[in-house]
């Protein structure tokens, strides 16, 4: 597939994506469309849409790589994620929208105080920054390499490219055109992989009672692992343990997720919402383990030698999009593309949401809506795309895989202070020591990562897994107690 019909096919994309923007935001384009698309989105858009946001191009290309060395091992966190999308639902949502919050920090400062909210929404942002660009960084190297070094064009030329399309089509509408985008682009998501499967199988002779029996046959459908409880970070426990509290952590408490499930009008569709979610989650990702299992399969028949690539990364678009015909690559390039920009725009508006109304205190302005704040707002959102821009060229300066990796970790270490701020102030009445949380939220990570590296790793058998969030609360939470107070109580009679 040549290069010019890739970048044609981005080209037509992103112009559709433009189209719907302008369509849903020529009629309201104020702060309450932007953080909560006016709390009148309905649950099943969100929830089919939410789909491409928790998805990420990441995952449409390292789920199925990684077959190749952990079969479907992954869907044992998959199944992790499904109970804590089902806690979410019962635990948080219904805290969420009996306080009618548009910034989901806004519990921290009314349960544990102004410093927690602070550090709990400072540390979304930092987190989610760092995220996003990561997996946005990781995707354009793909787009750099099978697209724009054909004419020579800069790395930074291509980031510049992508984000200023994001913001187009963001800047106004946010969240209410959000939805429906990503509603969009997961339908591009799912087809991909449906039609990558359909297009695989067909190449190798095989019907679809045959791909799937193939598939099931195959060394790489095994799916539990139950050897080695203490050095195998594959057991079954770590990984649906870790779902659980990963995703509580990274969904439950993370604005960008959130946002989507608090613009409905009420809590009962946003449960809804969230359970068909799960649904829908599980099976696409069974979906995307298929993908990686006949990827391995095509190649071993096919002749590809897999050990010259640089990571198991680039199989799916290796033979996507040099070994397959015309019609499979460009399948490909749209669901990669769906992916990567209906995670990257979504956690824009988060961003712009966050700092609005957490540090700039929109909610507490009399008239939200007007001028000067919108404009305010657009400048923050601006300013976001900005800042994704530089920490991806810092990325691509460093231009190290193990270095880039371990600052990506370094950001998921930040969830755990999170995940313990939020349990410390559902599961106790207890009062935090207010100005100490945000030395402890700093501490707390950084004590987890020293007892991984420099005791359990040299010292013990035991290897680290998802469940690494779960100590990281746990350290946090401990802390939280160790400095906190009772509740208090006006002695009897007093006036």
């Amino acid at each position: 597939m040549t290069p010019g019909i890739l970048l044609l096919f981005l080209i037509a994309y992103f112009s559709l994506l433009l189209g719907v923007a302008y369509f849903t935001s020529r009629k309201s384009a104020d702060n309450a469309s932007f953080f909560v698309a006016n709390r009148s989105a309905k649950w099943y858009m969100v929830a089919f849409g939410m789909i491409g946001t928790a998805l990420s191009g990441v995952t449409f290309i390292s789920v199925p790589g990684a077959v190749g060395k952990t079969d479907f091992g992954y869907f044992q966190f998959i199944l992790g994620n499904a109970v804590g999308f089902i806690i979410i639902a019962f635990v948080l949502l219904p805290l969420y929208y009996r306080m009618n919050l548009t910034s989901i920090y806004t519990y921290l400062e009314e349960r544990l105080g102004h410093r927690s909210y602070k550090t709990g929404a400072m540390i979304f942002l930092i987190s989610r920054t760092i995220g996003s660009a990561f997996r946005l960084y990781l995707v354009a190297i793909i787009l750099q390499r099978f697209i724009f070094d054909a004419w020579n064009i800069p790395f930074a030329v291509t980031i510049i490219l992508c984000l200023l399309l994001i913001w187009l089509y963001t800047n106004k509408g946010g969240l209410k055109t959000i939805i429906i985008t990503d509603m969009m682009q997961t339908f591009f998501l799912v087809l991909a992989v449906v039609l990558s499967i359909y297009f695989m199988a067909d190449s190798l002779g095989m019907g679809l009672l045959q791909t799937i029996e193939t598939v099931k046959e195959s060394s790489y459908s095994r799916i539990f692992f139950w050897e080695d409880p203490l050095g195998n970070n594959m057991y079954f426990w770590k990984h649906f343990l870790g779902g659980i509290f990963v995703t509580i952590g990274m969904t439950g408490l993370d604005q960008d997720m959130m946002q989507k499930n608090l613009s409905m009008k009420t809590i009962g569709e946003a449960q809804t919402n969230m359970l068909t979610f799960t649904g829908i989650f599980v099976v696409i990702n069974l979906f995307f383990l298929a993908v990686g299992a006949l990827l391995y399969i095509y190649a071993a028949q096919a002749g590809i030698d897999i050990s010259g690539l640089r990571t198991p990364d680039y199989l799916y678009p290796e033979v996507a999009l040099r070994h397959l015909t015309l019609v499979p690559g460009i399948i490909f390039m749209m669901g990669l593309t769906a992916a990567t920009f209906a995670t990257t725009d979504s956690a824009l508006t988060a961003l712009t949401t966050s700092f609005c109304v957490d540090f700039l205190n929109f909610n507490k302005k009399d008239n939200p809506n007007d001028r000067s704040l919108v404009r305010a707002r657009n400048r923050v959102h601006f300013a976001f795309s900005v800042l994704l821009l530089l920490v991806i060229l810092v990325f691509r300066l460093i231009n190290d895989e193990s270095v880039v990796n371990a600052i990506f970790t370094a950001a998921s270490y930040t969830y755990g202070p999170l995940l313990g701020l939020f349990a410390f102030g559902l599961l106790t009445r207890r009062q935090v020591a207010d100005r100490a949380v945000p030395y402890i939220c700093l501490l707390s990570p950084a004590l987890c990562y020293l007892l991984n590296v420099y005791v359990l790793t040299p010292y013990t058998a035991y290897a680290m897994g998802f469940e690494l969030i779960i100590y990281n609360g746990a350290i946090t939470w401990v802390m939280l107690w160790a400095t906190s107070r009772k509740p208090y109580e006006q002695p009897a009679g007093a006036v």
